[in-house]
């Protein structure tokens, strides 16, 4: 069943428009002649327009960039909703009865998780506690206990993000080519849904993307591929920062494909930028294939170390890249137009009907193309939030809804009347998830002493519902675009991160989540399940309950952690592993789980 997306159902409402003055008959004989004469001219500019519609092959300039990544999906398209084990990474040929004993070598596509991140605290561990709410891959914290001292105003630690991802997704040993990577930042994420709903809307958001630039720029060579595809899938912002308004990354983008009225008559015209449309790159939430993401990490460094583009950080650099990626492509579709559709286009622009950034009649830096050098990236937006919710100046977008408890929808609707199809119901793939409580402990919920064999069973600590499902707990909905995201990327007003902390979902369990995460299953049947991948299982390495540096060290919660239970939990229980007044925390064979004896807080 392919996934549902609550903005398939949006649709521009029939509207009724002034008839343009230059459209009205005229009363005298001499001012209609000009307009049929104008008249005469559209009709052949559009006989042009269309005759030229289908691209050339072979462009008519020389290109001196490489090609879309791929010509084809990087991985197989999702399965339905309701299959548990499926394995959504396999590649084709992978076999998903095949058994996989312990030591066999994994064979199917994993899933990683880098959150670059050099210290921890509270905000950190908030988004750590929201991968293991929902079982997402062991995190890898990139540059972790690295200190820095750069020039630049944040001495030098965002240009160091890219060096330490590229570093780590180009070790072969610890990643493949064909793998899944999420990149996110380490103080600000928070995840809302599990992974398999995430994995399944990139899935389609590529799908979607591919069919627009298709229908864009056209098909090239023999096989009628795509001239370009998209197989990376950064977040959308409202605003272009730090970049320059006339370069290439604000003013050569594309549009968003949310409706052009849905912020209603101020959309994209709002000069504080509140009610326009997400279409600016933010570097913030990355997931592709780890073959094509490298590649962009690379371009990323050589602008770094190379140009010395990287002063102003992270967000500048790949900002940069999408935007001479875009200008390129439009340069390509404008060279190779038929006479009559670049006067198809001018009179568009002209009009204000055009749907080119070219011509939206503003200034734009002419780009300076390097012979050689790479601008292709398959570098695409996710404009609707349905996987990253940016949030500058998007806030006053967001609601968190309890589905099943519609008497709040009214006063929400007044809040915000120009939201067309208010979102009632969540989309289909979080109707047919498993329930929330499902993921923290997938398979094992047993309070067997045997079956312990982590973190051992607290009725004082671990009591959560017996049953609760995704209508009934509070989540965040882009009203506008009708989609409930997969995270929230919390930038702009920080004062979101303790103001919407205690709404996210799981915030009422989470210290109970942390230890049912802990807790589950590492039994011979979970090492068999993790050599075979799937949807719980996404990598060899293990680990429930904590978090890996790209040294390849273990750190457990308590040690990431430690300290932070007063603003991440919220529950006044008390320090980690000390909440019943013991000092050690052992495991059913009596191995030392938590030990506070150098805690110098006694």
């Amino acid at each position: 069943m392919a996934p549902h997306d609550t903005f398939d159902r949006i649709s521009d409402p029939p509207q009724t428009y002034p008839t343009p003055a230059f459209l009205r008959m005229p009363r005298s004989r001499r001012s209609r002649t000009p307009v049929c004469i104008a008249i005469a001219a559209i009709l052949l500019l559009i006989l042009g327009w269309r005759s030229s519609v289908k691209l050339s092959t072979k462009p008519s300039f020389p290109i001196t960039y490489q090609l879309s990544p791929s010509n084809r999906l990087p991985f197989p398209a999702p399965n339905s909703h309701n299959e548990v084990g499926s394995p959504l990474l396999a590649h084709p040929n992978y076999n998903e009865n095949s058994t996989a004993p312990i030591g066999l070598q994994k064979t199917n596509p994993s899933f990683h998780l880098l959150i670059p991140a050099s210290e921890s605290n509270s905000n950190l561990c908030k988004t750590l506690l929201s991968t293991f709410a929902l079982a997402y891959p062991p995190p890898t914290l990139v540059n972790y206990g690295r200190k820095f001292d750069g020039d630049t105003w944040d001495k030098g630690s965002h240009a160091a993000k890219i060096r330490g991802v590229y570093d780590y997704i180009s070790d072969t040993k610890k990643v493949k080519d064909e793998d899944m990577v999420l990149v996110i930042d380490g103080y600000d994420v928070w995840f809302q849904l599990p992974p398999v709903i995430m994995i399944k809307r990139y899935h389609r958001l590529i799908t979607d993307a591919n069919d627009r630039l298709r229908r864009r720029y056209g098909t090239i060579g023999t096989r009628m591929g795509p001239r370009y595809t998209t197989s990376v899938i950064f977040g959308a912002d409202k605003l272009c920062w730090p970049n320059g308004f006339t370069d290439p990354a604000c003013a050569a983008i594309p549009y968003s494909s949310l409706p052009k009225d849905v912020y209603g008559p101020l959309t994209d015209k709002d000069p504080k930028s509140f009610h326009n449309r997400p279409r600016f790159l933010n570097s913030g939430t990355v997931m592709g294939p780890v073959k094509d993401v490298r590649a962009i990490y690379e371009a990323a460094v050589q602008k770094v170390e190379k140009d010395n583009r990287g002063t102003l950080g992270d967000q500048f650099v790949f900002a940069e890249i999408f935007g001479e990626q875009e200008y390129q492509r439009e340069m390509q579709r404008q060279s190779s137009q038929s006479a009559g559709g670049r006067w198809y286009e001018w009179l568009s622009s002209a009009l204000g009907g055009s749907d080119s950034p070219f011509g939206a009649n503003q200034t734009m830096k002419n780009m300076t193309v390097v012979p050689g050098r790479r601008y292709e990236f398959g570098i695409g937006l996710d404009y609707e939030s349905r996987m990253f919710q940016t949030m500058t100046h998007s806030a006053d977008d967001i609601e968190f809804l309890v589905y099943n408890d519609s008497t709040s929808f009214p006063h929400i609707q007044q809040l915000h009347p120009n939201v067309k199809a208010f979102p009632s119901v969540p989309p289909l793939d979080i109707q047919l998830a498993h329930g929330p409580l499902w993921y923290s402990s997938p398979g094992n919920h047993s309070l067997d002493a045997k079956d312990r064999i982590l973190l051992p069973h607290s009725d004082k600590l671990d009591d959560l519902p017996e049953r609760l499902d995704w209508l009934g707990v509070p989540l965040a909905t882009n009203l506008y675009a009708g989609t409930v995201p997969s995270l929230l990327h919390i930038n702009g007003d920080k004062a979101l991160l303790n103001d919407w902390w205690p709404s996210m979902w799981y915030h009422p369990y989470s210290r109970a989540l942390v230890r049912r995460y802990i807790r589950s299953t590492q039994t011979r049947q979970a090492a068999q399940a993790a050599a075979a991948g799937g949807q719980t299982w996404w990598d060899m390495r293990g680990g429930r309950g904590g978090v890996w540096t790209d040294n390849g060290i273990w750190m457990s919660w308590g040690e990431v952690c430690k300290k932070t239970e007063d603003e991440v939990f919220q529950d006044g229980k008390g320090k980690w592993g000390r909440e019943e007044g013991s000092r050690k925390v052992t495991n059913f064979f009596g191995t030392v789980m938590i030990d506070d004896e150098d805690d110098n807080d006694d």
